[in-house]
């Protein structure tokens, strides 16, 4: 552990779990250490910071939630302009927030755009947390120009990036709009290092995997396995896609008559349980579950592959079938079938047959329980919640 002085840290991110929660744990830690955080998020998830020992300083955003996954859109530019929106209207407000009370040191989410401007503005160091996958050198033409073109050749597309590049020169700023979010100074990554596409091109001066950084969730409450469950199974498509009674029911009819087998099912807030007909007694459902109690306990996952689930999955050994929902779920899902711990199902072909098949292929291939093992302790050496806290003291000596 790196002694320093404590310190005032700013946290900064985006009214969702899959960007909130990785942090909790490392915000936790440097409380612990007793560095002062102030947390700038939603009011959504000020209860949620405080209990790290934080103090939330809650801003006004303009994002769709969690509860209404659809407000996204469809197109590409529906995904961006968001962000460069909320940005504009939170910037004023946190400014304010930390009138008279600037932190030594920024931290922030990806999407918290305002946070590295505030950091250049003030003078202090910037670290990203970042949630999931990295860009490698040659990402920019293997993948984001292909990606953008179109985008960036369409009316729509260049005035959001003039918008973007006017907003940023405005606050003394002339990094081009996406190396400003893809290429941050420094960036302490919160997926274990398995799950990155072309790790051995990825500039670890910049990016540094820690891993998971999960904690015990005591908080989230416990779950026994039943007595009679010989083999457990859970379900999950995380948060926000999960309006999918069709797919529950395939589930139920996939492992609801397998001897010994117990299902949990989490469907989320979206489906109403009596979508899904008359339940087996092997099957529980809710609609939120403690994940991480449960899959320390599984023998099977199946998941939508997003990056809080997937690495949860690896850090308990835990074999998946990946059905992706959205959005870097289906790289997810590829990459845990090419780490040999998961099956990538594809949701048009997720019938109760191939569910089936697929959950008791990887259980009963021991070649599969070897190589979650080794992934498991792998993860394990990356240091987790300590380490990043580490680092993040690094940064302020």
């Amino acid at each position: 552990m790196t002694t320093v002085s404590p310190a005032h840290i700013a946290m900064f991110s985006i009214a969702a779990r899959g960007h909130v929660n990785p942090s909790l744990e490392v915000i936790r830690e440097l409380v612990a250490r007793g560095h002062r955080v102030s947390y700038a998020v939603p009011a959504s998830f000020a209860e949620k910071v405080a209990e790290t020992g934080a103090t939330p300083v809650v801003h006004t955003s303009t994002l769709p939630t969690d509860d209404d996954p659809e407000a996204w859109g469809t197109e590409l530019i529906d995904n961006l302009e968001p962000f460069l929106a909320d940005a504009t209207q939170a910037l004023p407000q946190l400014a304010a927030a930390f009138d008279g009370d600037r932190p030594d040191l920024v931290l922030h989410d990806i999407t918290a755009y305002p946070a590295p401007v505030l950091a250049h503005t003030w003078g202090v160091p910037a670290v990203s947390l970042w949630p999931n996958l990295v860009p490698w050198e040659g990402y920019e033409e293997e993948v984001a120009e292909p990606m953008f073109a179109e985008l960036k050749a369409s009316p729509r597309g260049k005035a959001y990036y003039a918008r973007f590049e006017d907003w940023l020169g405005g606050h003394g700023i002339d990094t081009p709009p996406d190396r400003f979010v893809a290429r941050p100074r420094r960036a302490i990554v919160l997926i274990p290092r398995a799950l990155q596409p072309h790790a051995d091109r990825v500039d670890e001066s910049v990016y540094t995997f820690v891993g998971a950084c999960q904690g015990r969730r005591a908080e989230q409450g416990e779950w026994r396995r039943p007595t009679a469950a010989e083999k457990v199974v859970l379900v999950s498509l995380g948060s926000a896609f999960t309006k999918q009674p069709g797919f529950y029911r395939d589930c139920v009819e996939a492992f609801a008559g397998l001897p010994g087998w117990h299902v949990v099912l989490q469907i989320g807030r979206f489906v109403d349980p009596a979508e899904l007909g008359e339940l087996p007694a092997n099957v529980e459902v809710h609609s939120w579950v403690p994940q991480l109690a449960i899959l320390r306990q599984a023998d099977a996952f199946v998941t939508h592959a997003g990056a809080g689930g997937s690495q949860e999955g690896l850090a308990t050994a835990t074999p998946m079938v990946a059905v992706p929902q959205a959005v870097d779920q289906f790289g997810n899902a590829d990459m845990l079938s090419s780490l040999g711990v998961a099956r990538h199902l594809p949701m048009e072909e997720a019938t109760p047959e191939r569910l089936r098949e697929a959950v008791l292929a990887l259980v009963g291939d021991p070649e599969v329980a070897r190589r979650a093992r080794e992934i498991q302790e792998s993860m394990a050496r990356e240091g987790g919640t300590r380490r990043a806290a580490d680092l993040i003291e690094a940064e302020l000596a």
